[in-house]
């Protein structure tokens, strides 16, 4: 099973992240993602959607035009975990 992070743990793991917010009452992080318009946001959902399947993770999301709002979080371990870290990482990766 995998374990959620720590307060200290998901503290330093945020400082690696560009943009992403926590939220205590959530137990997960968030970002909005703004983009030219829909074409160029269903793109960006595409790729993400691939990096989220070769992870075995997979986000909680909304699109509504040209913004993408993209929640991570782990439901077995009940909050943040690493996988969560490194699917923000590997979706800023997407965003460049």
């Amino acid at each position: 099973m995998v374990e959620q992070l720590t307060q200290e743990a998901r503290a330093a793991a945020l400082g690696t992240l560009k943009g992403w917010t926590y939220g205590d009452k959530e137990k997960a992080i968030s970002q909005t993602f703004a983009f030219k318009d829909f074409s160029e946001a269903f793109g960006f959902m595409a790729r993400v959607a691939l990096a989220a399947e070769k992870a075995g993770h997979h986000p909680d999301w909304s699109n509504s035009y040209n913004k993408v709002t993209i929640a991570l979080s782990t439901h077995d371990a009940g909050g943040l975990s690493d996988k969560d870290i490194a699917l923000a990482k590997a979706i800023d990766a997407v965003v460049g």
